[in-house]
């Protein structure tokens, strides 16, 4: 099978939203808030060139959010269907959404793992992310519907 690599548009957001909703781990990582159409919405208005989607006979097979804030890049919800996994599509998203940092001059980015995802914490580690283990992550939510984590 052949896929295509794309910028994704709202317009995408069902059937992200599906596939997502397709893998427990990216499943556990929703928030009905900032992942919600109009979160999404704000999220690639603010972000319009570093989102991608990989395509197979017109329909999404994976996804990959990443976005920056002027000075560091993140990717969010790098996301496979599972009928599609171990064709390397992973490594193209996340060679895109890389690529498209750099152009707007990004020069460092990161990304955020459940520790007991060994697949994808091994995913990343090969793609050359190194485990950081002298800073803690924090988290505040403002929005009493989006839930603070474990």
């Amino acid at each position: 099978m052949e896929y295509g690599i794309r910028k994704i548009t709202i317009d995408d957001y069902d059937e992200i939203y599906e596939l997502w909703n397709s893998t427990e781990q990216t499943r556990r990582a929703l928030n009905p808030v900032d992942d919600s159409r109009e979160g999404i919405g704000r999220y690639l208005k603010r972000n319009p060139d570093t989102c991608f989607a990989a395509t197979a006979d017109g329909k999404i097979a994976g996804v990959i959010l990443s976005g920056h804030d002027g000075r560091r890049g993140i990717i969010h919800h790098l996301c496979i269907h599972p009928a599609h996994r171990r064709r390397g599509i992973a490594g193209r998203l996340v060679a895109c959404a890389e690529e498209a940092l750099k152009k707007e001059g990004i020069h460092k980015v990161f990304d955020i793992v459940f520790k007991d995802n060994d697949a994808a914490n091994e995913f990343w580690e090969s793609r050359g992310y190194t485990l950081r283990t002298n800073i803690n992550y924090r988290n505040k939510s403002l929005n009493a519907r989006v839930p603070t984590g474990e």
